[in-house]
């Protein structure tokens, strides 16, 4: 049974992005971010209409700041009480979910693609997507990026300015490039 491009994305596998199919998810993620981002925050409240309906999962009472990003959206779960950060982007090629009452500070970013090593196979579209997960009560600094691939245990705070390349243990603190764990100084 073949798969589709975008069952191949969500699944590890490499695929192609450069597909039709996916170009389709990608524009409609466009339209509900430019929504969002363009709607008066009184019409909007906690987001857009459109970008709660594009998102995979939406818990209560979350908050995502004007401007936002994402490329699909679709593989994205908010769980209850999540706030975003003006600037937050999401490249959720595979599942990204946020746990509840997490906080990401102002233009965090979140990538799932790993681009193909090979010249010719990376020019051809070709990626795969590795899931990125953060617990309940996470905090993530401003300006930190999530690579692919990694989990941030419930109650971890990932300081500003961090690249984040290995899994967060749980209530973990870590800060730097890339990030390290750090001694606890404050309560």
């Amino acid at each position: 049974m073949t798969q589709t491009s975008y069952e191949q994305m969500i699944s590890g596998d490499w695929y192609n992005a450069l597909t039709p199919e996916l170009d389709t998810l990608r524009m409609n993620a466009r339209r509900a971010v430019y929504t969002h981002n363009t709607c008066p925050p009184e019409k909007r409240g906690g987001m857009a209409p459109e970008l709660m309906a594009l998102l995979k999962s939406v818990g209560r009472d979350c908050l995502i700041e004007a401007p936002f990003h994402t490329a699909y959206g679709c593989n994205t779960t908010l769980e209850d009480e999540v706030f975003l950060n003006a600037g937050v982007t999401i490249l959720d090629s595979a599942p990204v979910t946020i746990g509840t009452r997490s906080m990401l500070g102002p233009n965090v970013h979140i990538y799932c693609a790993d681009h193909h090593r090979d010249i010719a196979k990376r020019r051809a579209g070709i990626e795969r997507a590795l899931p990125v997960k953060l617990g309940a009560d996470v905090w993530i600094g401003g300006g930190a990026i999530l690579m692919p691939g990694v989990t941030i245990g419930a109650g971890a705070i990932v300081g500003a300015g961090s690249i984040v390349t290995r899994d967060v243990a749980e209530n973990g603190r870590v800060a730097g490039n890339p990030a390290r764990p750090i001694r606890r100084s404050l309560p």
